[in-house]
């Protein structure tokens, strides 16, 4: 199995469990625990301009912490190699739920509580479903991304397309593997 450092303490690599616009996330272990590590990369993306990418998701995870969004707690930051370790939040995500029409009820009352404190804040978060897993009832925001509130981007206008099998959704399932 493949290893890797967050500053100087080693993780074992268990599997790769999501390719995002900013980076690689893998479920790690340290032998006792298993964790998420993040590695930042700098791939092109066409819809998303970013600044230093390691700079914005520890600023956004002080934010989004502030505020109360329920979230994986951040452990370490390596800046150097451009790596972030966060608790692992072990459950299904919304997106998964969605597809398997297993998705409760009570979990758009939990976005919705989000947004009325993200809104409050003036910021909007990543609404798409893989970056919300459900773990003993308490929706989690597993993403630390955040932007400045716009009305198109906000969950009523945007996310809530990919919350249930729209026409958007199911497409994009049929263009990504589903796991």
């Amino acid at each position: 199995m493949e290893k890797c450092k967050v500053n100087e303490k080693e993780y074992t690599i268990l599997k790769l469990l999501g390719h995002g616009k900013g980076g690689y996330s893998y479920l790690a272990s340290d032998g006792n625990k298993k964790f998420v590590l993040k590695q930042i990369h700098h791939e092109p993306c066409s819809y998303y301009q970013f600044g230093n990418k390691m700079e914005s998701e520890l600023r956004d995870y002080e934010r989004l912490k502030k505020i109360g969004i329920p979230m994986p707690r951040l452990i370490d930051a390596d800046a150097e190699n451009e790596r972030i370790l966060k608790d692992y939040i072990d459950g299904d995500t919304v997106y998964y739920m969605v597809l398997h029409d297993s998705l409760p009820e009570y979990c758009t009352g939990q976005v919705k509580e989000m947004c009325r404190l993200l809104y409050a804040a003036g910021l909007n978060i990543d609404y798409f479903p893989t970056n919300f897993v459900l773990q003993e009832g308490i929706l989690y925001y597993i993403d630390y991304e955040c932007n400045g509130y716009m009305d198109e981007w906000n969950f009523e206008n945007w996310g809530i397309r990919y919350w249930s099998k729209t026409e958007e959704l199911m497409r994009y399932a049929a263009e990504h593997e589903v796991d």
